[in-house]
């Protein structure tokens, strides 16, 4: 079985594409496997560390506020699509799956005008234009939420919940003091995990800025991941916030650029704080996790809400809009670490809105649309 995945972007995209493709390999060893991604993006680092071969195309997504600049962007598509056909000429792929992103569209589309089956996966509550665009000629359409027959054809809809890291379930045998023990912190305190994802969030950050010393002063622990492009300014404000404040020694604060040990983090924390994105969320539902969620406005149709919302309209999380994170966003951290009896009950209807197992079973449709079409 050869299978190409497309897509990426942001670990939204490349996550579940990895998972996809480590959960083929697993169940069908002999699959091969090519990724096409998007030059410049973080797939064609992310990928080919995952051990797998990767081709990029110099696509680039449309600039919805100065449509001048789309000129450059629909010569980039017309050179994406004469690459995606080359591609499939010298793959010769039975299926290709596309988990959006800005590269899925043109190989996708190249695929879909040669017959080559399609399935697509679509991470979010509120479908991406692509997906849209690519769903009446596909086989499947796996989703990991209900009421989609909104965005696509009702009978090619399959709830499987979104692939999430295995890693991350590594550390679940470990007790929540002796997790906190081991990334450093006081094993004896609640810990607050704020997390803007690897390039950051700089809202959660300002928000962060003004309400540390608040959390700090409820007797919490803080790991704050500040991601790379805000790391410089938000160490050096920690810097002078512990010598103003003499609690927030380092078994009461951390402040990184970066988490490696997601699976340690998630074990630790007593409450989340996040954007809203797709992966985000199936984490949170998979490991039954309490969390504040502050969606981005700086995506495609305002998706990020809509995620957050799905989950806190059903009391699965605590939703702060980006707008109003700076100043409540501490107020609201305070709060529910004030309240077990309330995290205890977001953790389970988080949990229960959990779909396990979803690279495996999307991985089995796959092979399934290869074998009907031999």
């Amino acid at each position: 079985m050869k299978v190409l995945i497309s897509g990426g972007g942001t670990g939204g995209h490349i996550f579940p594409a990895l998972s996809i493709a480590n959960a083929l390999r697993r169940l069908y060893p002999d699959t091969e496997i090519l990724f096409v991604g998007a030059q410049g993006r973080m797939e064609m680092e992310r990928v080919p560390e995952a051990g797998y071969e990767i081709v990029g195309l110099p696509v680039a997504g449309f600039d919805r506020k100065r449509l001048w600049r789309n000129f450059k962007v629909l010569a980039k598509l017309f050179r994406s699509l004469r690459m995606a056909r080359k591609v499939l000429r010298d793959f010769r792929p039975d299926i290709c799956v596309g988990v959006g992103g800005y590269a899925s569209g043109p190989m996708l589309k190249a695929a879909q005008k040669r017959g080559i089956p399609t399935l697509l996966q679509e991470q979010n509550s509120y479908a991406g234009v692509t997906n849209k665009l690519l769903a009446k000629k596909a086989k499947a359409i796996c989703v990991a939420y209900e009421g989609m027959e909104r965005f696509f054809p009702a009978g090619r809809i399959m709830l499987t919940g979104n692939p999430v890291r295995k890693n991350l379930t590594s550390a679940a045998y470990i007790s929540r003091p002796e997790a906190r023990k081991e990334l450093g912190f006081d094993p004896d305190k609640p810990l607050v995990a704020v997390v803007g994802g690897s390039l950051g969030a700089r809202t959660i950050n300002e928000a962060m800025k003004r309400g540390l010393a608040e959390i700090i002063a409820s007797g919490a622990s803080v790991l704050w991941q500040t991601g790379r492009f805000y790391a410089e300014e938000c160490l050096a404000f920690a810097d002078k916030f512990r010598a103003d404040n003499p609690a927030a020694t380092p078994d009461r604060l951390q402040v990184l650029p970066f988490v490696q040990r997601m699976d340690l983090v998630y074990a630790a924390a007593d409450l989340m704080v996040s954007r809203a994105g797709a992966s985000t969320i199936s984490e949170l539902q998979i490991l039954g996790m309490p969390a504040i969620l502050v969606p981005s406005p700086n995506v495609a149709e305002d998706h990020q809400r809509k995620n957050a919302e799905a989950l806190s309209s059903r009391g699965a999380a605590v939703t702060v809009l980006d707008a109003d994170a700076p100043a409540s966003l501490a107020t609201e951290v305070t709060k529910l670490l004030a309240s077990p009896k309330e995290r205890a009950a977001i953790a389970l209807k988080v949990q229960a809105m959990a779909l396990p197992g979803a690279d495996e079973i999307i991985a089995r449709k796959v092979a399934e649309i290869v074998n009907s079409k031999n």
